[in-house]
């Protein structure tokens, strides 16, 4: 097994910052600053992940239209392997996100994928064989079959006002990680406490997460723990720091760090991404990423 991979749908970001603040209904505001980029969500954990020197693999859906043909000559020039799947509706997401200086503000846009069998059974043969896999929602009968062929399997939810135990309990079951952030935590758990969560969280998983958002990450592993943020990584945009967050435990997985490490690798690479504006502008190659690293390891406590 000698790569990480993850099938998901692109996102497309077109980037409004520098904005005083939000226009009123029927009002215009012209910006500082405007950029198209890919935007988060599994494809950006994975480009991330090659950057730092893993051989990565994206299955994803592409069409002919203009966000697709940009979407992918970006995949092309990050170096990270791909490979296309036809769809029936618009194929990828695309967002308009306008950056304040207080918050982020979204409108997004994407269809609704149905996976006949015939299709889940093209998504497991591309993500066969990989060491680790970024699992999503909607392809519970692929993760089983590589959860039984010793594939780690890695699980990074979004929020939503729905979520909760028995609507994730299918992921949550096959998942070797989850890597929720304290709202996340606080929806599942019913508590803002991290130990209480971790412990509660930990009825599922043998080594629980929460993401602390600037104070860092809290674990457990037989004791409770938390591994600081990097002090020199100041935030300009969160944008895309959860999967940027992921692209660095899965790295430390991939290389069999222990699990402290692991989350460390996390903090280094999310904390790098929120220092620009987008999910995939700030990021660290694989030397700067190993020096970080050293620098660092005395924050596993």
């Amino acid at each position: 097994m000698s790569f990480v991979a993850a099938f998901g749908k692109l996102n497309v970001d077109l980037l409004y910052s520098g904005m005083p603040r939000i226009p009123n209904e029927g009002e215009e505001i012209y910006c500082k600053d405007f950029k198209v980029c890919l935007g988060g969500g599994l494809p950006a954990t994975m480009i991330n992940c090659s950057r730092l020197g893993i051989p990565s693999k994206i299955g994803t859906f592409l069409g002919d239209d203009m966000f697709s043909q940009f979407a992918k000559g970006e995949l092309q020039k990050s170096g990270t392997k791909y490979e296309i799947f036809k769809s029936k509706n618009f194929p990828l997401n695309v967002t308009s996100a306008i950056i304040t200086e207080k918050d982020r503000t979204f409108v997004s846009y994407g269809g609704t994928e149905n996976y006949s069998d015939e299709m889940l059974e093209k998504i497991y043969n591309c993500l066969k064989g990989a060491k680790v896999v970024a699992m999503q929602e909607k392809l519970i009968p692929v993760y089983k079959k590589l959860k039984k062929e010793g594939t780690i399997l890695v699980l990074d939810t979004g929020y939503s006002d729905d979520m909760s135990f028995e609507k994730h309990k299918d992921l949550i079951e096959i998942a070797d990680y989850y890597t929720p952030n304290i709202d996340e935590t606080e929806k599942l758990t019913g508590t803002k406490d991290y130990k209480e969560a971790l412990k509660i969280l930990g009825e599922h998983f043998e080594k629980p997460i929460v993401k602390l958002g600037k104070d860092g990450c809290a674990g457990f592993d037989g004791d409770y723990f938390v591994i600081d943020n990097i002090d020199e990584f100041k935030c300009i945009d969160a944008t895309g720091a959860g999967d940027t967050f992921l692209s660095g435990f899965i790295y430390g997985l991939y290389n069999d760090f222990d699990f402290r490490k692991c989350i460390l690798a996390g903090n280094i690479t999310g904390g790098k991404c929120v220092t620009g504006v987008g999910c995939l502008t700030e990021y660290l190659d694989e030397k700067e990423f190993a020096e970080y690293i050293k620098k660092h390891e005395h924050l596993i406590r």
